[in-house]
């Protein structure tokens, strides 16, 4: 059951946009695709971070130490410097390519709404760390991310190498997906991830440069990015607080239970998400999206939808502003000990979403 549901998992995230196949845009395309706005106050900063653990050797390649890329999102005091390229030339092709999709530079043309090295606000900001999809680089949260920042966040997105279509480095140096090719891949995932987040939160915390509160720390993830989330709540007692976006349980809770908040977000009746439910003990909300396919929690159906592809039940659009809205009211809630205003139950604002108690 459990290779099957690997199956599963790596079929859904590789596929992305679903639709791809159906119609795919002529290699001559150029238009450039928008990303939505923030609908926060702040303007957003930005910064990458290129971080080596030396302790660590990488478990894809063990003749090398664990590298990572990490950008870092943040409040700024101004919209000043430059728009932050989405992607690398390099990365462009290679996520292009593994779609079907004509290799080209049209992804790294697309400009995020945050500057780079902008000022960031005075104060430390409650954390989120976000984690992709397997065989997803950590720009296909960048939407997410750039919300949660202009809402007063600082966020962090991991590319975790080798398990990522393309990881640029500085120096020109881009990695493939290694771990895409291994069949029992996804049952180590998030042992390797929880590892990556622990040291980035080290690096992070000591970085006076960055607006970091080391006293409250949630992470969400898409996909096994999600269960590696959960799973590093339990590894990882800085973790306050975890966001599941539509990835089910490869590695399931520990059998005495995870007792921090964990939300659980996604696509009606995800895998495992019923027969784990009792093992979180803590506070935590079971909430599906009505239309909403594996990939709705990420940037691709918005970029889909301006290249042409069809859209699905739910546009691209809506699916960013659902998962913003209630992403946004989770951490608000455990990070901020705001009250909450989605997470008690339905919503006119957005009826798409549902909740259940297992």
């Amino acid at each position: 059951m459990i290779r099957a549901l690997l199956i599963t998992l790596l079929a859904a995230t590789l596929q992305v946009p679903t639709a791809a196949s159906a119609s795919v845009p002529q290699p001559g395309f150029t238009a450039v695709p928008v990303l939505p706005a923030p609908t926060g106050t702040h303007p957003v900063g930005t910064v990458s971070r290129d971080l080596l653990d030396a302790s660590r050797p990488d478990p894809w390649v063990a003749a090398e130490r664990r590298r990572l890329m990490v950008t870092v999102w943040y409040p700024a005091t101004r919209a000043s410097g430059a728009r932050a390229r989405y992607v690398t030339p390099e990365e462009s092709a290679l996520l292009l390519a593994a779609q079907g999709l004509p290799p080209g530079d049209l992804l790294s043309r697309i400009r995020g709404h945050a500057r780079t090295g902008a000022p960031p606000v005075p104060g430390k900001r409650p954390l989120v760390v976000l984690s992709p999809g397997f065989g997803l680089p950590r720009s296909s949260l960048t939407v997410l991310a750039e919300d949660l920042a202009s809402h007063g966040y600082a966020v962090a997105a991991v590319d975790h190498t080798y398990e990522s279509a393309a990881t640029t480095f500085p120096g020109g140096r881009t990695t493939t997906c290694l771990a895409c090719g291994i069949e029992d891949a996804p049952g180590l995932v998030p042992d390797i991830r929880a590892a990556d987040v622990s040291f980035v939160l080290d690096r992070l915390i000591r970085d006076r440069r960055l607006p970091v509160d080391p006293r409250r720390i949630g992470m969400a993830g898409h996909s096994i990015g999600g269960n590696s989330a959960a799973h590093a709540m339990t590894a990882d007692p800085r973790i306050d607080a975890g966001a599941v976006l539509d990835g089910a349980f490869v590695v399931p809770p520990p059998p005495g239970g995870l007792a921090r908040p964990l939300l659980l977000f996604g696509t009606p009746d995800v895998p495992t998400w019923a027969e784990n439910w009792p093992l979180l003990t803590g506070w935590k909300r079971w909430a599906e999206v009505a239309g909403s396919e594996h990939d709705s929690f990420t940037d691709f159906p918005v970029l889909a939808e301006q290249l042409g592809l069809p859209a699905g039940r739910l546009t691209g659009a809506r699916a960013a502003a659902i998962t913003r809205a209630y992403v946004r009211d989770f951490f608000d809630v455990h990070l901020r000990e705001r009250p909450a205003t989605l997470l008690n139950g339905p919503s006119a604002a957005y009826p798409e979403v549902t909740f259940r108690t297992g």
